[in-house]
């Protein structure tokens, strides 16, 4: 029997040049367009993630560099010696390095010597450096000089998925280009293609999926097309995207709709039937919950915009379903149905039994609804004499998933901007507001000019007064760059309208209080840890890990 060796799609059909390569027309144009002008760098380096053209582009840049024929003319079918050389990884001047495998400064010596010498029959002596974010600290201070100015006869051609590892020096040096996911649309394109040439009988609904499967990835689009060709049977029958979905894992998304729906009912035991029927078909716990992610995604896209907007292929069916659903849920409950989901995916790393997991967030999704409300909560702690700070605080949590919010960005404040803009209003003379207000403290000076609307008094007092000292009659202060020049001429007065007294506002030498604002907010800051030591908020993050404690307010 004939051995015939197979050659893997992704190999088979690696683009040979630019015009071949997949989604990437921007970055071929401009190197296209330098090489033709002769402003070639020193080094290139490409980045992106893995499968979408990196180490293929840097070796149709050298064979650009370096064809017989030129650039306009550059080899496709019958080929020079060198574009045969670079294609089959065997050319002397075209010299391949896996920085994963070798990675240190004797490795990078060995290069730098070696390109010393002038090609032998090539253009260029090229160096092409895959997963170079790989080379030790020493390595990369090794290539510094070098690549920095480098021989005329030398370029460096720099592969990466990981480009933040890369020294700021290395990158510095080098001209970047960033290679982008291709597109689901692209990549059935390219799928429609192969499968063609390659006589696969494979639907349409099959390859989208496999395109929506490679997240943008060229490569593994192909390795799964050649998993699905290589599985067709005897009788030749179509490969059809039930057969992709088991092939890879994936439930119909039918029955991801129902399970939703039946969620949202509070049916727990339909609920868990139908998971326990998802896991035999052999579906991957990390699928299922990635799967239920897009699910819960439609649905927020369909209630916040009317339709899910997507090229993941939604049919007119399951869209109307989605619709159905987003009626019946409110946004906050699918924010934490978000958070719960992503919870469990981190879960499968430590426990023994994923479906185990899969079943206690069935059971938590389901019961959602019944759980109280914060203040109720709240309530609940204090019968049980669970509060530590004798119940004058209310705790407000947010479920979402986001750092603590900046303190500063809690107060809301005007810009000087703003109150320039403001046209204020001479208050109406009354019984109400002439000469029968009391202030005995510089918080009742700040409330008052808040109840009679004085926008732009009450913010200098907040945010740009220090107080020296404060006695009925007499204010002595200090004061920031940002005061408003006509600020104590504007006191003077209206403390005057306010009191029916004159009032002495003297300017002191010395530093003051910090401004209300910033003792407030430093009382805020003080109240959150302590609230985040109390019993409260335990209790709370025993029921939702995700909880953060943004603010903390006294009762009145």
């Amino acid at each position: 029997m004939e051995n015939v060796k197979h050659k893997v799609l992704a190999l088979k059909y690696r683009p040979k040049n630019f015009k071949e390569l997949i989604g990437q027309d921007i970055m071929a144009e401009t190197i296209t367009n330098s090489i033709k002008s002769n402003k070639i760098p020193n080094a290139y380096l490409f980045t992106g993630i893995r499968g979408v053209g990196k180490t293929t582009t840097a070796r149709i840049v050298a064979k650009v560099l370096n064809c017989k024929n030129g650039i306009e003319n550059l080899c496709n079918e019958n080929m020079c010696e060198h574009c045969e050389g670079i294609t089959n990884s065997n050319h002397m001047d075209v010299l391949e390095m896996d920085a994963a495998s070798r990675t240190g400064i004797d490795d990078v010596r060995e290069l730098i010597e070696t390109s010393k010498y002038n090609p032998t029959s090539a253009k260029f002596k090229i160096i092409i450096l895959d997963e170079v974010h790989m080379l030790s600290k020493q390595a990369f201070n090794g290539l510094l000089k070098t690549l920095e100015e480098p021989p005329s006869h030398l370029k460096f051609i720099f592969a990466t998925t990981e480009v933040k590892k890369i020294p700021i020096t290395i990158i510095s040096r080098c001209q970047r280009f960033d290679l982008h996911r291709v597109s689901v649309k692209d990549l059935l394109i390219n799928l429609k293609k192969i499968s063609k040439i390659e006589k696969g009988n494979i639907s349409e609904e099959a390859l989208k999926l496999i395109a929506k499967a490679s997240e943008g990835s060229v490569r593994d689009s192909l390795s799964l097309l050649d998993r699905a060709l290589i599985s067709e049977n005897a009788e030749q029958k179509e490969i059809d995207v039930i057969f992709i979905r088991k092939m890879m894992g994936i439930a119909d998304r039918s029955k991801f709709l129902t399970l939703i729906d039946l969620i949202f009912q509070g049916d727990q035991k339909k609920s868990i039937s139908l998971l326990k029927e998802l896991f035999s078909e052999g579906i991957e716990p990390a699928n299922f919950l990635n799967d239920l992610l897009e699910i819960i995604y439609f649905v927020q896209q369909t209630k916040s915009i009317g339709n899910s907007n997507s090229e993941l292929n939604i049919s007119e069916s399951e869209q109307e379903i989605i619709t159905k659903i987003s009626n019946k849920v409110d946004m906050t409950t699918l924010i934490v149905i978000w958070q719960l989901i992503l919870k469990t995916l981190d879960e499968l790393a430590i426990v023994s039994s994923p479906i185990l997991s899969l079943e206690m967030l069935i059971v938590r999704m389901v019961h959602l609804k019944q759980i109280p409300d914060y203040e109720n909560i709240l309530e609940t702690f204090k019968r049980n004499n669970l509060n530590e700070q004798d119940n004058k605080t209310t705790v407000d949590i947010n479920f979402q998933k986001k750092k603590v919010i900046n303190e500063k960005n809690q107060i809301e404040k005007v810009s000087k901007d703003q109150i320039k803009n403001i046209t204020q209003t001479k208050p109406i003379l009354s019984s109400e507001n002439i000469k029968n207000e009391k202030i005995k403290s510089f918080e009742d000076l700040i409330v008052l000019s808040s109840k009679k609307r004085e926008v732009h008094l009450k913010y200098d007092l907040e945010n740009n007064v220090n107080l020296i000292k404060f006695s009925e009659g007499k204010i002595d202060i200090s004061f920031n760059e940002n005061l408003d020049k006509n600020f104590v001429r504007n006191l003077s007065e209206k403390l005057f309208e306010w009191t029916g007294d004159r009032w002495v506002i003297t300017l002191g030498k010395e530093v003051g209080q910090k401004t209300f604002s910033e003792r407030k907010n430093i009382e805020k800051r003080e109240l959150l840890e302590q609230e985040k030591k109390g019993k409260i908020f335990k209790k709370f993050t025993d029921i939702f890990s995700d909880a953060e404690l943004l603010e903390v307010k006294k009762k009145d």
